[in-house]
């Protein structure tokens, strides 16, 4: 009786990544490696076939006959055993993750990446609340928190998500009415900011060491959502973390006047309690954020 004889795992995911992702860098950053072992993985599989996969060209790759063939197989096995794999977690064990999340971050950039995270993981439910303070965890049986401040929190266990960085941005009419070429010429007219949030755009217009003295007054607001969409709405210039409004950028109902860019000495964290051990849920959401932040494990 012929023994079967099974191919490398980590030369099938390779492969199947590459193949997927058109680049032995994509799968590389898929899979956190380095691209020359994607390709040495590769060509591992090619010698355990005895076929080539993959057409090495100049900055580029294409699949051969055979490797298309092979692809649509290895996805769908690949597939299967995912499917398999969280079919018999969900049935065996259902966990609940509570979060508490800044409003800017949960629903600028969590929110519409969600449905992956519940694609990925039904056997997890999510109790979501959003907060404006830093102190969640004290008070909540909350697992985890996305916290925007220093990172000096006493008695919690960070892990630095992203620095945050603000431009101004203002709607196409606005500037199709108002010009703006440099600097100086965003004091002309109406600046939206933060309320508790004052030194913002003095801070910015240091960067090219413009005295700050606005021509009009200043609109106060709550958040910076409400800026950011008070600029959508044509009614003034506001300063913005391009991360958090980077579908208004990339549909063009917000702009960028001036490529300036203010660096806040705050951050986003992903933090929970030091005391209280890490729950399956608790590493299983920690790990897909990094994924989806691209941040190495």
């Amino acid at each position: 009786m012929a023994i079967n004889r099974l191919p490398p795992l980590n030369g099938l995911k390779a492969f199947e990544a590459a193949g997927r992702t058109g680049s032995f860098q994509g799968a590389a950053r898929e899979l956190y490696v380095t691209p020359s072992a994607i390709s040495h993985q590769v060509k591992s599989l090619e010698e355990f076939l005895g076929a080539d996969l993959f057409e090495r060209k100049v900055r580029r790759i294409e699949l051969t006959p055979a490797g298309k063939d092979y692809l649509i197989a290895v996805s769908h096995a690949i597939k299967s055993i995912e499917m398999a794999t969280e079919k018999l977690i969900s049935a065996n064990s259902v966990e609940e993750l509570k979060l508490s999340v800044v409003p800017a971050f949960l629903d600028r950039w969590l929110m519409p990446r969600l449905s992956d995270f519940t694609r990925r993981h039904p056997e997890i439910d999510l109790d979501i609340s959003n907060s404006g303070s830093n102190n969640e965890l004290d008070h909540n049986d909350v697992d985890m928190a996305v916290y925007f401040g220093n990172g000096d929190w006493p008695e919690v266990e960070c892990q630095h998500l992203r620095s945050s960085v603000l431009v101004p941005v203002c709607s196409p009419s606005f500037l199709a009415q108002n010009p703006i070429h440099e600097p100086r010429d965003v004091l002309k007219y109406r600046l939206l900011q933060v309320k508790d949030r004052p030194d913002e755009w003095q801070s910015w217009f240091e960067l090219s060491n413009i005295s700050f003295k606005p021509a009009q007054r200043l609109m106060n607001m709550s958040s910076g959502m409400l800026t950011a969409q008070a600029a959508r709405n044509g009614m003034g210039i506001a300063l913005t973390d391009p991360n958090l409004t980077a579908e208004e950028i990339k549909r063009g109902t917000l702009l960028i006047p001036i490529e300036l860019s203010l660096e806040l000495p705050k951050s986003f964290y992903l933090v929970h309690r030091k005391d209280v051990e890490m729950t399956r849920a608790m590493e299983v959401f920690r790990a897909w954020l990094n994924q989806q932040m691209g941040i190495a494990p």
